[in-house]
């Protein structure tokens, strides 16, 4: 199984970062502040509830009378009104702020990663962005949520009860909280420990993801090479490190809290000794202190609350670093402004201004290399006419699949241009360019959903009768209509309920359907077997008349009748003509060919005896 890559956090709190993510979630200010001034109250009724409890003592207890009982009790449960009240709209307002604020921001993700370029999936595995997508921001939306109101509520009741007890005597406040200081650097202590051990626990846990992720999609590989123990014994070795750093997280989390009741037991009892002594000596009245004694005891609630809340946030820390980083990440493909402004983008396009595309492709001078520096092409010219059929044929990492990923803008030239009818595809928008070529690629994927569904993935408008002709022009209406669902069957997560061939059929149809101008057919038919070859390459005649098409070939016997093929060698045209021209040549073309038809003979007699 791979390992994902080590992630870089953040230390310390980094208010920028925070700054920075609550500049993407401006819209819900108002709501945040809301939350916040419910909170307000709710912390500011908390902390005067034991001073009710000093005047019910002092007025009414030590002076042994009720003459003020029912407006004592009617104060009483009109204010337990009012929190109950104020209780049940902050737990409303912060759970559907948790919600809508997770939404959100997956939603952010999700068109951010629409976006993005080929080599940002090139570097990216699903697993970790499974793990962005959901773990990161549901740790998100529920410490900016709950986060908040757990912080405002510790901050108000702990200045609210502080105010209070110095108004009423600044000793004994002194005393009382003289086991702060001690606990705040036992607090530093532990929530660093227990950050560091969450940390842990969230790499490992992406890393689960991973696996997870790995395991299912190669669930077919794991079987046909017998590596079900392997992989069993791979997997047990990540989840043992989790269970080992969430176990001591675990453990360092269960020991602060004793430890903070403890201190705080202990600045309790000094406030009864020394409270009590005042009490003795009638410095201080019964009533205040025992209002002392709810203060000391409470005092130490908001504190371990407010530790928790900041350890919380230093943990959500590296999620928002890393929902950030997807967020601001740059595409390497993108449009010009003034191109935006005529054609539009991505999500919002002006078709009215798009041109027809006739089909006449020039690569002009041409220079392109990977990030990682691989050079693949340098000088590349090539010319192809409107309606000519070019199959890219030659060796694996030659540059045949470049040529139409360059094509189709997937990457762009280091240098050079690339012109469609006269004009640097440049100049254009993506989204123009790429809703007139139809691709399909040598392992079809299908989505979840019917028949019909992903053949509308071509075209999200087309009606039945374009979808039905889409699918009579690839071959593919026959063997749809043959099962009971038609076009309505489900064809399962990855098109699994469907043989290798269908799904290819079904490519194709979904690749055709929105009648593009440019075809792109890249190892079409290489993985599937000789009679579905037949029935495809009948397709394939079908949809490139009068389409510019570039076709990958591995299997020679599928580009005869192109117009033009080109044998690419070390990113450059090593041989170029029609079969018939190279056969004559017998050149590199020459050889690959009669092997493979060698190679056909020798399977056809094998499979006949």
């Amino acid at each position: 199984m791979s390992r994902i890559k080590e992630e870089k956090v953040t230390e310390k709190l980094n208010l920028g970062i925070w700054r920075k993510l609550f500049k993407y979630l401006s819209e819900f200010k108002n709501s945040l502040i809301f939350l916040a001034f419910l909170m307000v109250i709710v912390a500011g009724i908390d902390s005067i509830m034991p001073l009710l409890t000093k005047y019910a003592i002092d007025n009414l207890v030590e002076k042994h009378t009720t003459e003020t009982l029912k407006t004592f009790a009617l104060v009483f449960f009109s204010i337990v009104a009012v929190q109950a009240i104020n209780v049940k709209i902050f737990i409303r307002q912060a759970g559907k702020i948790e919600t809508e604020l997770a939404y959100h921001i997956r939603k952010m993700g999700f068109k951010k990663l629409q976006e993005l370029s080929f080599s940002y999936y090139d570097n990216s595995s699903v697993g970790w962005l499974m793990s962005r997508m959901t773990s990161d921001v549901a740790r998100l939306s529920e410490v900016i949520s709950w986060g908040l109101i757990d912080m405002v509520w510790a901050i108000v009741m702990m200045i609210g009860f502080i105010g209070i007890m110095l108004f009423y005597n600044v000793k004994l406040t002194l005393i009382s909280m003289c086991v702060v200081p001690p606990l705040f650097i036992i607090g530093m202590f532990f929530q660093k420990k227990i950050l560091k051990a969450y940390r842990s626990v969230r790499k490992l846990n992406s890393q689960l993801t991973s696996d997870f992720n790995e395991e299912v999609a190669g669930a077919k590989t794991t079987k046909t090479l017998v590596r079900e123990d392997e992989n069993l014994n791979e997997f047990k070795y990540d989840a043992d490190k989790m269970r080992h750093s969430s176990v001591r997280a675990g453990i360092f989390s269960a020991l602060f809290l004793p430890i903070v009741i403890s201190m705080g037991s202990i600045g309790t009892g000094f406030a009864i000794w020394f409270g009590g002594n005042s009490v003795m000596l009638h410095g201080l009245s019964y009533g205040t202190f025992v209002m002392f004694i709810s203060y000391t005891v409470q005092f130490f609630d908001p504190v371990s609350q407010l530790a928790g809340t900041i350890a919380e946030i230093q943990q959500a820390q590296a999620s928002a670093e890393r929902i950030i980083s997807l967020v601001e990440t740059k595409p390497d493909i993108w449009d010009k402004e003034q191109v935006v402004k005529i054609y539009g983008d991505l999500f919002n396009p002006k078709k009215e201004n798009w041109e027809k595309i006739n089909g006449d492709i020039e690569f002009n001078n041409l220079y392109f290399s990977y990030k990682n520096g691989e050079k693949v092409f340098e000088d590349f010219n090539l010319k192809v006419k409107k309606g000519d059929t070019i199959a890219l044929v030659g060796e694996t990492g030659s540059g045949k699949s470049t040529i139409v990923n360059l094509l189709c803008r997937f990457y762009e030239p280091t240098s050079g241009e690339i012109l469609i009818d006269g004009k640097d595809y440049r100049e254009r928008s993506l989204l123009w360019l790429q809703s007139n070529i139809g691709y399909v690629l040598q392992s079809p994927h299908l989505f979840r959903g019917t028949i019909k569904d992903n053949i509308k993935y071509g075209k999200l408008d087309a009606t039945n009768e374009e979808i039905e002709r889409a699918a009579k022009l690839v071959n593919a209406h026959q063997f749809i209509i043959e099962n009971e669902k038609g076009y309505d069957l489900e064809v399962g997560e990855g098109g699994g309920s469907l043989s290798t061939g269908q799904k290819q059929l079904i490519s194709f149809a979904r690749a055709i359907v929105g009648n593009p101008a440019i075809f792109v057919l890249d190892e079409a038919t290489s993985s599937i077997d000789t009679e579905n070859e037949r029935i495809i390459q009948n397709a394939i005649e079908k949809i490139l008349s009068d389409r510019t098409s570039f076709v990958v070939a591995h299997r020679l016997s599928t580009i005869v009748s192109a117009d033009k093929i080109l044998v690419i060698k070390q990113g450059k045209i090593y041989e170029s003509g029609d079969h018939k021209q190279l056969m004559k040549m017998k050149g590199y073309y020459y050889k690959l060919y009669t092997n493979q038809r060698l190679e056909e003979k020798e399977m056809e007699s094998i499979n006949a005896s």
